[in-house]
This record gives structure tokens, C-alpha cells and sequence, in this order.
């Protein structure tokens, strides 16, 4: 097939750039979810397939290239069908665009720098040489990756392997003189003396009853149900837990699992079963868990926040969609027709704002992962080195009808609740990791920061 195209000169160079474009895209799974949010398993058959209809269509086009059918086939067919999760789909056709385009066909083209150049078409033995040339340990930015990727990937590594290791230690306390009963007895002591009693629902909902034109209200008391039930689990396995060490209970298969999270440091499966989606060891856990308690108890005693810490929100959505049907019901429209317009306040740089805006929410908390935010140029910016990830500025979630959202220069990012950024279709009909798309400002190319796998995060692994 090699020689087989009456279209030689084209054929030659979109095949090196496809097989550029394979080769990518399955090392991008090495970098986790920063490469793909679920690592899909790209065939030899993807490409083959792939090969066949470049062939076929360069044949049956004799005056110019079918650009726009090939990216199609190749990216939403071939590779795309494999594809489940729309910001990989998103991913996918824009790495392609940098493989089949008209620039590819020009001489000196590069993939990425001077030594990833498209080269011109030569015999098959010399392609082999020109390939074997190439770095074999190449830099992230091959994979349209920051140099910080590398770290990522390796801290990545390293987490998987210490989880193994884990899994080969005995329960023995090596060199420390208490045993597992005593150091989980004494976690469980300290977490059960600083995690608070249940909220009083029937309190919450006498001082802040539902009303039409505040659905805060609802999402208060709502928030609060869940957060009950997290705390009602904590409680009973951590109070079983203790039992079982004094021998006044018989220890189950699933309290056992739980006690032997807690001495390996992991937050138990217990707990995250009624609990919101988090990658915390337990101390981080436990840190966290009273913060947003905390966060919630000083919303009932003193009413609705000026500044949402968005992400010590339970379910974000019903927050999110709160803060819709506001506007909606204000305004008398709706609430279909009514999505977000993100802003940036610049003047609440340093200080933040004393009173809530006329219509949405202001929140914080969030982190930009793959990026920074540049307080000067004030768009997104590349990461410093050896900076993974960064705090988000405050940000207003400003409702808006869909007709009249504002026009600027910027990225469509994802936003996920922890770095898995994978998760599942919950009964709700929302995801259980994915929360929204936030526009921000930005002076470069949308696809720049797709393959950069730039995103917000609710909440950190530590």
C-alpha cells in the first residue's frame, strides 16, 4: 500500500502524520487523567482502518483533499468511537487538526519543534532511519503537554506504587511500640472528639424556611441532609470501631476494611460510600470534612454568604442550579433559557467583596490544573515550573439568557470535582465528578489549552 496511491507526494506525508498522531494519543495515557480522563485502548485497527480511507479518498479526489471527511472518519469514527466522554472527543479532534491539515503538506512542517518535522516522502527504509533519529525519551510538549507533565506523570506513578505496596505490608507496627488496635483506637478517639453532632434540620428549616425567590434556602437544607449522613457513618464505625478493640463487638468484614484504612491512612470505603468524591488521605479527609462543616454552620447562624466556597459544596449542581432559578423567578423567564456568563472581578483581587452581587453568586475555591492565572495580563498563563497547581481567582457566576451571553477571547474549561475527572451518570442525571464548563478569559487558541488538559478542580489529593 505503501507505493500504491496515485497521490503520492500527499498520501505520504498525512500517512507519517497519522502515524505521528497514533503514536500520541496512546502516550498520552501514561499521564493519567491530565492525558485522557479515561484511558481508552487505541488499536492497530483504528490506524489501519484510518490508512485505508486516506488511500481511498486521495484516489477518488484527484484535484484537491478531502480534509474535512478524513478529520470525520479518522476522528469521530475511527478513534471516536472508542470515545465516551465528550471533553476526550473534544480532544481527540483537536490533536487531529494538527496532523491533517494543509500545513502538513508544506515543506518543513513540524509536529513540534525542529526535530519532530513532517518529513518529505522518501523510500520506506529511510522513513525506518529517519524515525529511528528521533529522541527516544521524548518531552512532554511532543504530546501538547507544559514541561510540568512529567511531574505529574511520575507523582502518579509513584502513588500507584506506593498503593501496591501497601497492599504487601503486613498489619505488624515495625518499629513503633503500639500495635494497629492502638493507633486506629487513637485516630478514632481524636476524629470522633472533633467532628460535630448532626445539624438540626428541623432548626434549619424554621430559620430558613423555603421561599419562592430564595432557592438558597433549599440548598442549605439539602446540603445539610447529605451532610448528616456522612456524619451519622463517621460516627457509628468510628464508635463500632472502638467497641471492637475493647472486644464488646464482633468486628464485620466491611468495619475489619474500615479499621484497616484508617491504620494505612486511607480515608475508608465506608465512609466514602455517603460521602462526596474525594481523594484525601485520611488526616486531609478529616480536615476537610470539618472545614466545609464549619463553612455550612456559619451559612445557618449568619445567613447566606456574600462569597460561596464552592468547593466545600456537597452537590455542586444544585447549587449551581439554584443560583439559576434565582434569576429565573426574578426575572420571569425560563429557566432553560437561562445559563452562565463567568467574570473576573479585577477589584476583588486582594480584598473580597462585603456584599453579595445583584444577581448570582460570587465563589471561590477552586484550582486551575495544566495552567496559571496571570494577575497582570489577567487571562490564563502558563504554569511556572514545578508548579502543578494553582488557586482560581474569585469568580462571578453571572446568569445569564443564552441569546445575550458575552463575546471575548477565551477557553471553555472543564470543571471536576477531584483529578480523577473521570465519573459516572448518577441517578440525578448529572455526572459524579464533572460539574460545569467555566469561560475564561484567554488570548490563545482554545486547542492550546485542550491539549494541555487545562482544568478546574474542586479540591486537591492532599
Amino acid at each position: 500500500f505503501f507505493d500504491g496511491c496515485s497521490k503520492d507526494y500527499e498520501f505520504k506525508k498525512l500517512l507519517y502524520g497519522l502515524t505521528f498522531f497514533h503514536a500520541v494519543i496512546q502516550e498520552r495515557r501514561l499521564y493519567g487523567p491530565l492525558g485522557w480522563n479515561i484511558p481508552y485502548e487505541f488499536t492497530e485497527s483504528d490506524m489501519r482502518i484510518s490508512v485505508m480511507q486516506l488511500t481511498m479518498f486521495l484516489d477518488e479526489y484527484p484535484n484537491e483533499v478531502p480534509f474535512k471527511a478524513l478529520t470525520y472518519l479518522t476522528g469521530e469514527c475511527n478513534y471516536g468511537g472508542r470515545v465516551t466522554d465528550d471533553k476526550d472527543r473534544r480532544l481527540i479532534m483537536t490533536m487531529l487538526d494538527d496532523y491533517y491539515t494543509t500545513d502538513a503538506l508544506q515543506e518543513g512542517y513540524t509536529f513540534f519543534g525542529q526535530e519532530y518535522v513532517c518529513p518529505d516522502p522518501m523510500k520506506y527504509e529511510e522513513y525506518l532511519e529517519f524515525i529511528g533519529k528521533l529522541p527516544a525519551d521524548p518531552p512532554p510538549g511532543v504530546f501538547g503537554f507544559h514541561d510540568n507533565a512529567t511531574l505529574t506523570k511520575d507523582r502518579n506513578e509513584t502513588y500507584a506504587m506506593m498503593d501496591a505496596l501497601l497492599l504487601t505490608v503486613g498489619t505488624s507496627s515495625g518499629g513503633s511500640d503500639a500495635g494497629p488496635e492502638q493507633v486506629v483506637g487513637a485516630v478514632a478517639t481524636d476524629v470522633l472528639s472533633r467532628v460535630p453532632k448532626p445539624f438540626d434540620i428541623a432548626a434549619v428549616a424554621n430559620k430558613w424556611p423555603i421561599l419562592y425567590d430564595e432557592s438558597m434556602n433549599t440548598v442549605l437544607r439539602q446540603e445539610l441532609q447529605r451532610f448528616n449522613k456522612l456524619i451519622v457513618a463517621i460516627l457509628n464505625s468510628l464508635e463500632d470501631i472502638q467497641k471492637a478493640i475493647q472486644g464488646l463487638l464482633l468486628m464485620s468484614a466491611e468495619l475489619e476494611t474500615c479499621f484497616y484504612h484508617i491504620f494505612d491512612g486511607k480515608t475508608p470505603e465506608m465512609w466514602l460510600a455517603k460521602s462526596y468524591p474525594s481523594r484525601k488521605p485520611l488526616g486531609a479527609y478529616v480536615n476537610d470534612l470539618i472545614e466545609r462543616l464549619h463553612f455550612f454552620q456559619t451559612w445557618f447562624e449568619e445567613g447566606i454568604p456574600v462569597v460561596f466556597w464552592i468547593s466545600g459544596i456537597y452537590f455542586t449542581q444544585a447549587f449551581t442550579t439554584g443560583a439559576l432559578q434565582n434569576y429565573a423567578r426574578k426575572y420571569k423567564v425560563p429557566i432553560d433559557t437561562v445559563t452562565f456568563d463567568f467574570e473576573t472581578p479585577k477589584q476583588f483581587l486582594k480584598t473580597l467583596p462585603t456584599e453579595r452581587p445583584e444577581d448570582g453568586v460570587y465563589t471561590t475555591g477552586l484550582f486551575l490544573e495544566g495552567c496559571r492565572w496571570n494577575d497582570e495580563s489577567w487571562m490564563l498563563d502558563e504554569s511556572q515550573p514545578k508548579v502543578l497547581t494553582v488557586p482560581a481567582p474569585l469568580l462571578h457566576f453571572q446568569p445569564q439568557l443564552r441569546t445575550k451571553l458575552k463575546v471575548f477571547n477565551h477557553y471553555n474549561c472543564p470543571t471536576y470535582k477531584i483529578s480523577t475527572r473521570k465519573g459516572t451518570l448518577s441517578t440525578t442525571g448529572h455526572s459524579t465528578n464533572f460539574i460545569m464548563w467555566i469561560r475564561v478569559n484567554s488570548e490563545v487558541p482554545e486547542s492550546h489549552w485542550v491539549k494541555r488538559g487545562v482544568a478546574f478542580l474542586s479540591q486537591l489529593d492532599v
